[in-house]
């Protein structure tokens, strides 16, 4: 029986990501270090799903390569440090209210910055290259070093610092495990955005409208509805979700720089190819696999750590070319 018959019969591709974690059991030996590992993968994955999905959604629905899109999480990032450093004292506070007030402002207003940025880039920098991958190449990537000199120019080269809540400081202990409060934040907001964004593409009258729109839009532009509008409704979210990951990330390395979204696009653009184009729920498995090996890997063979994404998209492609889950049209 072949890899792919075995996988079929116990529940498709979805069991990956667990198929990943019993082998790396077996390879650590240790049930502290393991699942200390595991949650580390599994909330970096998530926080590659925030800064993926937009991508995902952009570039499997609207056929638009936009490799800009890392500019918005390095912006996110940046917004965020910039809020939560003039909110010290809510943060600092015992209130854990005020903390997590203090957090959701920071983000609020990083997904705000990617809303606007979004419907800006759209109008300005994409709209006049639609249907033309090659100029869309080159104009995105001229767009994402021309938004990361202009961090360079407002927050200055240094790294800076990003202050986390008090109530996300410190660990939980459970018996040899450590496991850092934050990324335990960090899975369950993944996890709530996953919820909202199946439900919306899926469940709502306007995700029945996208897709509709992308299989014909001419038919659906003869009902009455405007499909452009939509899609820079698409484009915008997807910016938000970037930006949003983006603020997440930097509260997770807490010291970030203005080359952040250069540095993420090639990992974004791996978690999106793993997953399948316009694909929530592949984008979600794509990214679950590359935080989880980089994990693993970088405790095992830490000299290999920077390869394992690389090596695991060669692998997923040799054996689905179309990605993990791709978005069928």
């Amino acid at each position: 029986m072949t890899m792919n018959q075995t996988l079929n019969r116990l529940g498709n591709v979805n069991l990956l990501p667990l198929v990943l974690a019993l082998i790396a059991f077996g390879l650590i030996g240790s049930p502290s270090v393991w699942l200390t590992l595991t949650i580390a993968g599994l909330a970096m994955g998530m926080m590659l799903f925030l800064m993926a999905s937009g991508l995902s959604l952009v570039f499997g629905l609207m056929d638009v390569l936009n490799f800009g899109h890392s500019a918005f999480a390095s912006l996110g990032a940046f917004v965020a440090a910039t809020v939560l450093a003039h909110m010290s004292g809510w943060l600092g506070s015992e209130s854990w209210v005020l903390n997590l007030a203090a957090l959701m402002l920071a983000i609020g207003v990083a997904v705000l910055f990617g809303l606007i940025g979004g419907f800006l880039f759209e109008r300005i920098i994409i709209r006049p290259v639609y249907r033309d991958h090659l100029r869309q190449i080159l104009i995105t990537i001229g767009a994402l070093i021309v938004i990361e000199q202009l961090i360079f120019v407002i927050w200055g080269g240094s790294p800076l610092n990003v202050a986390r809540p008090r109530f996300l400081q410190g660990s939980f202990v459970w018996g040899n495990v450590s496991i850092e409060t934050y990324r335990i934040f960090a899975v369950v907001l993944g996890v709530m955005v996953y919820a909202a964004l199946y439900l919306l593409l899926n469940r709502t009258r306007v995700g029945l409208l996208v897709r509709a729109g992308v299989e014909n839009r001419e038919m659906v532009e003869a009902l009455g509805f405007r499909v452009g509008r939509l899609f820079i409704g698409v484009f915008m979210l997807g910016s938000a979700l970037a930006a949003m990951g983006g603020a997440m990330w930097a509260g997770y390395q807490q010291l970030i720089s203005p080359t952040l979204g250069a540095q993420m696009m090639i990992v974004v653009f791996i978690v999106v190819i793993i997953g399948g184009l316009g694909s929530i729920e592949g984008t979600l498995l794509g990214a679950l696999m590359v935080g989880l090996i980089d994990n693993y890997v970088g405790f095992l063979m830490p000299k290999a750590a920077l390869a394992s994404n690389m090596v695991l998209m060669m692998v997923i492609l040799m054996w689905r070319p179309n990605g993990l889950r791709p978005a069928v049209k």
